[in-house]
């Protein structure tokens, strides 16, 4: 068998795998979409029917009348935002001063930093948090949902691993140049790390919009709630046998997230051809 041939099978079976799990993957957010947009009698039918027969708005307009939607999901938009620039900021900073500056305890406090990642936060944290949140006066804010998370152990350590990808001989051009550490920082090592920021920003944005035990302990009042602890409050309301419903408020949750996501998508691609940096 020529090589020509083994490599078009190779190719076409990677592509066959990948078109499935693709399939597999994207199927519970199709059914999902199906169900909130057809009466109850269709989620209901047997056998059951896996195309939509019509559409029927009402479930998203029943989601929004059952629960104050909008204000939930503002709400997830600000603290989604704010713990994103939070993260960002705070770890390209610290991962910029763990891979180009050299101080005493820089080694043992990177790993004192990496070890946090083996700690569940959200188990061994969040009785002493919010003590401390209490005693702040911070319970129904903005504030409690947001500056705790600000931070994180992930972020700098994946752009000090990156930011060591970069070769030296720019900070050295830089510097022949006369720009100090942070106009090396900001006109060179920012925009050559466009691709990894655009990956850190969608994960920490959907890790910030799914934040469900956090927000449902601190916020006390509706106004304050998240989209998630909504789509809880609909399953927990009256019309929780109407998956239709049910589904329109899962929908609404997740479109942020993949808009996001195709969005940064596209930048992802264009960064990494753009930068011409290899490895």
């Amino acid at each position: 068998m020529r090589k020509s041939t083994r490599k078009t099978i190779k190719v076409v079976t990677t592509e066959i795998f990948l078109i499935i799990a693709s399939i597999f993957m994207f199927a519970p957010v199709f059914l999902a979409i199906v169900m909130s947009i057809q009466p109850p009698e269709f989620v209901f039918s047997y056998p059951p029917k896996f195309l939509p027969q019509g559409f029927f708005t009402k479930n998203y307009l029943d989601a929004f009348k059952i629960v104050p939607f909008a204000r939930m999901m503002l709400n997830s938009a600000i603290i989604a935002v704010l713990i994103t620039f939070g993260k960002l900021i705070s770890g390209t900073l610290s991962g910029y001063a763990y891979a180009n500056f050299q101080f005493r305890g820089s080694r043992i406090s990177f790993y004192i930093l990496f070890a946090t990642l083996f700690i569940p936060s959200e188990i061994v944290l969040i009785v002493p948090l919010f003590k401390i949140v209490s005693k702040f006066g911070w319970t129904n804010t903005y504030m409690a949902m947001t500056i705790p998370f600000m931070a994180s152990a992930t972020n700098t350590f994946l752009m000090q691993q990156h930011f060591k990808t970069i070769p030296r001989e720019f900070e050295d051009a830089a510097k022949i140049d006369g720009a100090g550490s942070m106009q090396y920082f900001f006109r060179i090592v920012l925009p050559l790390s466009r691709p990894i920021i655009a990956g850190a920003a969608i994960i920490n944005f959907t890790y910030a919009w799914n934040m469900y035990l956090w927000p449902l302990i601190v916020a006390m009042e509706d106004k304050m709630k998240t989209v998630q602890v909504a789509i809880n409050m609909i399953i927990n309301a009256e019309s929780s046998n109407n998956w239709g419903i049910i589904m329109a408020g899962t929908v609404i949750a997740l479109a942020p997230t993949l808009l996001l996501f195709f969005t940064l998508q596209d930048l992802f691609v264009k960064s990494l051809v753009s930068t011409g940096i290899k490895g």
